[in-house]
Parts: structure tokens; C-alpha cells; sequence
């Protein structure tokens, strides 16, 4: 018999491919970057063919077929939308910017309504050129945050700060730790700011758990890759399948469940080789890999 075979790193799976009808997929849902190769359409129907219950949308495919063709189609196929990505980008400094972010940021709050989820994925936006105050960029993040939270609420739609690694500060997330984004989010009720815990974006800082503790039934999203090494050139494409790195997802997901949270469980990965591999071999094992490290722990 041949053996299965994990992408990309060809090795031999360790546990069997869960498929349709498998109830430990129940909470698994394909976050559309992990695939990105695959189209809206290829996506819904690649999910369903593996007997995943949800998808996490981005704005960009969406956009491409229309908001409500992508409703229209997710329904059909029975998926729920897990969270929409997204907004933010806050921290440019000229005015006419900051007012043409928030626009922007009032559609997405708008689309994620229409697609029916309640969790925006906000990535706060790095350092404008040239500026190298950390601190008020990030105070312009809050601020910006702020702004938005009347119109998300009206829509029914939590904000989701997504903390990211430290390396992507300069560039595309000056709040660094979940710490720092809890900060941002406690000014208001959880049901209007709450935040994403990523296992890429997180598994390094000190006392994380403590801070997934206190965020509580702030967590809109629970997403789930790995932290590999060596890192690519192209740091953004550095996360990797849930196994092939230095993440302890049996520890990490045990942290979000004692924290209360019981909705999905998105994987999203960045990275060129998986990017390149066949969409239905890689949803085979994310599958595989979330109930081996992930799903007996929730």
C-alpha cells in the first residue's frame, strides 16, 4: 500500500486522513490564504470535499465574485465563514490617509455583516515612511479602533485586533504581543473589540497564557500554524503546517479552551511550498495535523 504523505514535507502521516462526517472536524475551518493558489469557488467546494464545516474569508476573492455571490455560494454549500480578513492598517500619519483607511475599514465592517460573521480580522498596519514613533503609531491604531466601534456594533460585528510577531512591526503590525492589543480592546465591551490569537504571531511571548486567560471571551478567532526555522527571505511567507515547527499547540490550545473560547479553529498558512503544492494534499493534512496537535486539546 503507498503511504500517505504530509505537504510539503513529504513525510510518511502519522495519523489516519479524518474525512466528511468525522466529528473532530466540527470546528475546523480552511482559512483562504492556506490555499491561495484556489479561487472562491475552488475553496467552498475544496472545504466541503474534505468535510470541513468552515471557511475564513479574505476581502480580495470576495471582492472578485462579489459579496453577494460569495454569501450566495457559502450558504449553498452549508459552510459557516469563520471570520472575514481584513481591515486595519491604521497608522499612517497624513489625515486624508487615516480618513481613507477608516472608509475602507466601514466597508469591511460592512462585508463581514453581509457574509455573515461576526469576526473582522483588524492588522493594525506598521511604521509610516519615515516615521519611527512606535508608540503613536500604535495610539493612531487605538484611535482609528475607536472610531470604527459604533459602526460595528450597529452591524453586529466584533472587531478582531490581531496582534502579530515583532518582526512585522515596522512594516505591518505595531501591536506586538496580545498583551498590547488586550490594552486597546478593554476600553470596550467584548462583544465590540475582542482579539485573534495566532499560535505564529504568538507562541513566543512571555506569559501568553496568562494573557489568553485574561482575554477571555474577548477571542473572536483562534488560528493555527507553525513558527519554522530557518526563516524564508520572505519572512511573510514563514509560516508553517502545524507540526513542522517549534509551536506547542497541545499546551497552546488548552490555554484557549480554559479561556472559554468554542468557535473555530482557522488554519492559515503562509508559505511558498505549500502554497505550490496540490489545494486538496494540503487540506488533507491540515486535517490530519489539526486532530493529531490540535483538536483533542480543545
Amino acid at each position: 500500500m503507498t503511504a500517505v504523505l504530509d505537504v510539503p514535507s513529504g513525510a510518511p502521516a502519522r495519523v489516519g486522513t479524518p474525512g466528511p462526517g468525522d466529528r473532530r472536524l466540527a470546528r475546523l475551518s480552511l482559512n483562504q490564504r492556506t490555499t491561495a493558489h484556489w479561487s472562491l469557488r475552488e475553496a467552498v467546494d475544496g472545504a466541503v470535499a474534505a468535510g470541513l464545516p468552515a471557511i475564513g474569508l479574505w476581502r480580495e476573492p470576495v471582492a472578485e465574485v462579489g459579496v453577494g455571490v460569495a454569501r450566495r455560494w457559502v450558504d449553498d454549500a452549508g459552510l459557516r465563514v469563520s471570520s472575514l480578513c481584513r481591515g486595519g492598517f491604521f497608522t499612517a500619519s497624513d489625515p486624508a490617509a487615516r480618513i481613507a483607511a477608516h472608509d475602507d475599514n466601514r466597508r469591511a465592517i460592512d462585508e463581514a455583516a453581509a457574509l455573515g460573521t461576526r469576526a473582522l480580522v483588524l492588522v493594525p498596519g506598521g511604521l509610516p515612511p519615515g516615521d519611527k514613533d512606535l508608540a503613536g503609531a500604535r495610539a493612531r491604531a487605538a484611535e482609528a479602533i475607536a472610531a470604527l466601534v459604533p459602526h460595528a456594533a450597529d452591524r453586529g460585528v466584533t472587531l478582531g485586533i490581531e496582534p502579530m510577531n515583532p518582526i512585522y512591526a515596522a512594516d505591518r503590525g505595531v501591536v506586538s504581543t496580545l498583551a498590547q492589543a488586550l490594552d486597546i480592546a478593554e476600553a470596550f465591551a467584548p462583544h465590540e473589540v475582542g482579539v485573534v490569537v495566532d499560535t505564529f504571531h504568538l507562541w513566543w511571548e512571555p506569559g501568553v497564557h496568562a494573557q489568553i486567560a485574561r482575554a477571555g471571551e474577548r477571542i473572536v478567532s483562534y488560528q493555527v500554524c507553525d513558527w519554522i526555522t530557518p526563516l524564508p527571505a520572505d519572512t511573510l511567507l514563514a509560516r508553517g503546517m502545524m507540526g513542522d515547527g517549534h509551536v506547542d499547540f497541545p499546551a497552546f490550545t488548552r490555554a484557549v479552551a480554559a479561556a472559554g473560547y468554542a468557535g473555530d479553529v482557522e488554519v492559515e498558512i503562509f508559505h511558498a511550498d505549500v502554497w505550490a503544492a496540490p489545494g486538496e494534499q494540503v487540506v488533507a493534512t491540515l486535517a490530519r495535523r489539526y486532530v493529531e496537535l490540535v483538536q483533542p486539546h480543545l
